[in-house]
Order: structure tokens, then sequence, then C-alpha cells
């Protein structure tokens, strides 16, 4: 179990809350999981429970007493796991894209929680909570490749730390509608919820949202579209989808933002890619318990091998048809598909 938090307010942050202050003052524990801990009681100020969004104010004692751990109300699920590595203290698992992490709305069974559970016995860190056992960091459904989980606290502990400081090396490989220009950069562009469609992201106007930084590399020209390394600096959520589609070249696949450039790619070459061409290559850490740095690397699934195939060979299809496309009813630009507020412009700088 973690160590107790105590903390004496000692400067003035007008607008913050408390579950923001406590997540950026302890950037190894999430701002979601200080929203249960508050919930549940476990953190006060002053002696007193507050709620979520009281502000700290100067002179506050606040105080985390981490709850004791209770069995976990996931049960475990008899389904296949690719692991790349694992030993005493964590597992590199090669995600699938259409798994997901964890339980949630729509996905009570068969997440890699559940997996985790009956290949581990119940051995997990439970720092992430009864429904997010031995969970670190998470890929989006629709994206493949490398995940890290923890199997006990103090090997959850030391990751989180890790991704917190940005140390760890994130690397991913994504096929991109439209030739990529500038061919190297950084995107350092916010990222927030979209002000009208919450359910998506959308880059911030600046000083807005939390900051976010990808840095990108063209690997390889493929017609109209792009085979592209990305290396995430941060971790926000959908980032390098926003990113690229901020600049004008959404994923391949992507209909959430890169609707209608798919769209007039799927017209235009007669199929399109079965979900977002994004998949975790690499990552790379200090071992929790030998201080090493280890990486990882997961193998490029079967499905963007084909997709890659298709895109090197020219594009169209002229055999089968998996999906008939079906026109575009507006605007053309693909910058358009990012959907961000209108006062905000990529950010990219080319890279020596």
């Amino acid at each position: 179990m973690p160590e107790p938090i105590d903390i004496e307010v000692t400067e003035s942050r007008p607008g913050v809350r408390l579950d923001r202050y406590l997540a950026d003052r302890c950037p190894e524990t999430s701002r979601g999981r200080f929203q249960q801990l508050i919930a549940a009681g476990a953190v006060t100020v002053n002696g007193r429970v507050p709620k979520a969004t009281d502000p700290p104010r100067v002179g506050d004692r606040i105080e985390v007493r981490w709850p004791e751990p209770v069995a976990c109300e996931v049960l475990p699920e008899d389904i296949p796991l690719s692991l790349l590595h694992e030993d005493d203290d964590l597992l590199v698992v090669d995600k699938p894209a259409e798994l997901v992490v964890h339980p949630a709305a729509g996905h009570a069974t068969g997440t890699l929680v559940h997996a985790l559970l009956h290949h581990c016995q119940g051995r997990l860190s439970g720092i992430g909570g009864v429904e997010r056992p031995g969970i670190v960091h998470r890929l989006d459904l629709g994206t493949s490749g490398c995940l890290v989980v923890a199997k006990n606290d103090a090997a959850h502990t030391h990751l989180s730390a890790q991704f917190a400081a940005r140390t760890v090396e994130k690397t991913y490989l994504a096929l991109a509608i439209g030739r990529v220009q500038p061919a190297h950069g950084d995107i350092r562009a916010p990222i927030d919820r979209h002000p009208i469609q919450r359910k998506k992201m959308a880059v911030a106007p600046p000083g807005d949202g939390r900051e976010a930084w990808t840095e990108y590399h063209c690997l390889e020209a493929l017609g109209d579209a792009s085979r592209v390394e990305c290396r995430l600096h941060t971790g926000r959520t959908h980032q390098i989808r926003v990113h690229l589609a901020h600049l004008g070249f959404p994923l391949l696949g992507d209909e959430v933002y890169g609707e209608r450039a798919n769209a007039r790619f799927a017209l235009e070459h007669r199929w399109k890619a079965p979900r977002q061409m994004l998949h975790a290559h690499r990552l790379a850490f200090l071992h929790p318990r030998t201080g090493q740095r280890v990486a990882f690397e997961a193998p490029l699934p079967q499905d963007v091998v084909e997709v890659l195939g298709r895109l090197r060979r020219g594009g169209a299809d002229h055999g089968n048809r998996p999906t008939q496309a079906k026109a575009p009813g507006a605007s053309t630009r693909p910058s358009e598909d990012s959907a961000r507020p209108a006062s905000s412009a990529p950010r990219s700088r080319r890279r020596p």
C-alpha cells in the first residue's frame, strides 16, 4: 500500500480544484483516482471531508489515507494474452486493437483486466482500484501494441512516477492520410475536451487545455498516405490522433478525428482501413526492481501489415472490396476533421 500523503498548501492557485491540485502535486497518481479517494472519504482538508471541486487555500492541511485493498469485483476470464515479457514485478502485453483495457460503460466483460486476473491469478497491483488492477497506462480501443502492467504496488508506483516524469519512451507507428509535411517535426499544441462534442478531444487555444507534445518523423510516403513514427513526450487522451488531424493528416481508419478524409479515401480507393491505423510499437523504461533500462517492441499486427501492403501497391483495390464508401457530404479539407476551435492553429517546427 502507498505511503500516506500529508501536504500543507503554501501557495495560492486560484481556480484549481482539489483533485487537480493533488494530481499535480502527486503525478504518480491520476486525477481520476484522487476523485475516487475523495468520494470514498480517504482525503481530508483540515480534518474535514472535502469535495473534489473545492479549491485548496494557503494554510490548508491535506491528508490522504489510502484505503485497505478490497477483493476485486471483476471476475477472471480465460482470454488469451500475447506477452512480450513477464517477471515477478510486471508484464508487457502486446494488446490487440479490439481489446478494451478495463471495464467501462458497454464493456463490463471481456477486457484486458479480466484476462490479467485469470493469467496472474489476482496477483496485481491494487493502486488502480478494483476495476483497474495493475493498469499503469492505457491504449485506446482500436489501438494495438505495447502496454506495461504492474504486479505489485511498488512496481506500480515506480512505473507511474516514470510516466509522470516523462522518462518512459513511447514510440508509435501510424498510417496517416496525405503526404505528411514537413517530414520531421514537433507538434506542441495543448489538448482539452472538445467544446461541443464532449466525448472527443481537440487542440485548445493557447493558454487553455493541457500541454501536449508529439514528435513525429515521416518514414515513408505511400502515394496519398504516409507511414509515420510518433514519439509521445506527454500522454494526453487521443493525443496522436488529435495532433495529426490538427496538422491536416488524420489517421487512416480514424472515423472520429478523420471522418471526411477517410470517406474521401474510401471513395477514391474503393476500400477502407478496418480500424484506426495506430500501433504502440516500442516501450522503454527503467525496471522498477533492477533500475536497468529495458525496451520492448511489438510487431506490426496483420491488419496493419495488410493495409501497408495495399498502400505500397498503389492504394486502389481492384479485387475484393471490403467496404463500399459513401460520398462525403461536406467540405473536403482534411484539417477540418480535427474539429478544433477556430482560434487555435497548428504549431509545428521543422527539426534539423
